[in-house]
């Protein structure tokens, strides 16, 4: 094996469940303050103290990044006592972890079940640059949208992840990019933001954000909280197929940045591009998008457009997409398509798409070309697609069983 091969190479679990996942026991991730307060005062916190408890766990869930009770070393024992026979704090289930030849890495993240459901797998990426680290969250196992051009649209859409599913994702990362202080530093240390490996978080995993939307507010103010997390929420970028009923609410109930998976001018190509269209043509999400709260040139809604090789990548395209957007604060991202296992799509030409950018940039709009990155391990932009579905159904059984006789022994 070369050493590229061996860089690129999975890490692989065995399909056992950990014990701690197996507990049924609520989690204190992804809780607001308000229902982590609530959750205290139920298992016996005296009234007097829950404030105080709240800022203490706060800080070690979100500053410190613990994953243990144990940990929280400035709280009396029999609190940690009460807290680990009552609730849970444990990261996601890291099924495969893959590192490109670029430096990204895209993990294969499994949770327990919810309900009578079964065990459900994500990807989360991760990608290095230059003066940043941008990491990709799922907000669905699968998705609903089926997009023509897009892996992840192949998928059924399973469940909405829970917000402390889509945060454990983060402190996930963070946790293996070794992005939170050690448990040696001081009880208030914390990791300069200018240390951090992960200063960008985009909602562009798998799975269609609005359509998930609570969740995903909860999960985004909890990561641009102040006194936790702490990113910047013009550090978060949350990208849509176009709900339009919720993208006001996101920016006045969220306020983070806004992206629109764009990839057609037309609405005939765009219904077949991306189905939401018939529902929400492409008037009515542009002028949701104009009315978008805090929209100004610093604040500017970024448009996604995949080039796909005879089908939207003309000059054509190019000046209908400069009306369309004309008066809107934006900034195009142009995405070469990144092939995948059964597409009938193919990548623009590179000259076509330079002169594609070259059109928009003249007529006023920054275009960049998105480099594509992490295309060796399929950690691509539109290229997600978790493993759920392919879990054969004889591991799916045992897995299952050991889960029943996991709870068993709690019980």
């Amino acid at each position: 094996m070369s050493v590229s091969e061996a860089i690129a190479a999975p890490l692989k679990t065995p399909l056992v469940p950990r014990p701690d996942l197996m507990s049924g026991k609520p989690s204190l991730i992804g809780l607001t303050r308000e229902a982590m307060a609530d959750a205290l005062k139920e298992k016996g916190v005296p009234e007097r103290q829950v404030k105080m408890r709240v800022s203490q766990l706060w800080h070690w869930l979100y500053v410190r990044g613990v994953s243990d009770f144990d940990a929280m070393t400035n709280v009396a024992k029999d609190m940690r006592e009460m807290l680990r026979t009552h609730f849970t704090i444990s990261r996601p289930e890291v099924v495969e972890e893959q590192i490109s030849n670029d430096g990204t890495r895209k993990w294969l993240l499994r949770f327990p079940p919810r309900g009578a459901g079964r065990p459900v797998e994500v990807e989360t990426v991760y990608i290095p640059e230059e003066g940043r680290g941008t990491l990709c969250i799922s907000s669905q196992v699968g998705c609903s949208l089926t997009c023509s051009f897009c892996h992840t649209g192949t998928q059924r859409l399973v469940r909405n992840l829970t917000a402390e599913e889509i945060l454990g994702q983060l402190l996930l990362a963070r946790d293996r990019l070794g992005d939170f202080p050690g448990l040696d530093a001081p009880a208030n240390a914390f990791v300069p933001s200018g240390d951090r490996k992960v200063t960008n978080i985009v909602m562009m995993g798998m799975g269609e954000p609005l359509y998930n939307f609570e969740n995903v507010k909860t999960a985004l103010l909890i990561a641009s909280d102040g006194d936790g997390l702490s990113l910047s929420k013009r550090r978060i970028t949350l990208s849509t197929s176009g709900v339009v009923p919720e993208i006001y609410r996101t920016g006045e109930e969220i306020g983070v940045m806004l992206a629109i998976s764009l990839h057609a001018v037309r609405d005939e190509l765009r219904d077949m591009l991306v189905p939401i269209n018939k529902k929400y043509p492409l008037k009515e999400l542009l002028e949701a998008c104009r009315r978008y709260p805090g929209l100004a040139n610093s604040r500017r809604i970024t448009f996604e457009y995949v080039m796909l090789k005879d089908v939207n990548d003309s000059l054509e395209d190019a000046k209908l997409l400069a009306q369309l957007l004309k008066g809107i604060p934006a900034k195009i991202n142009l995405i070469p398509f990144n092939p995948w296992p059964g597409t009938n799509y193919q990548c623009s030409d590179w000259a076509q798409i330079e002169k594609f950018a070259d059109f928009i940039n003249q007529a006023g709009y920054a275009s960049p070309i998105r480099t594509p990155r992490g295309r060796d391990i399929l950690a691509a932009c539109g290229q997600l697609k978790s493993e759920s579905e392919r879990m054969r159904k004889t591991e799916r059984l045992a897995f299952e069983a050991m889960m029943i006789a996991g709870h068993g022994e709690d019980d």
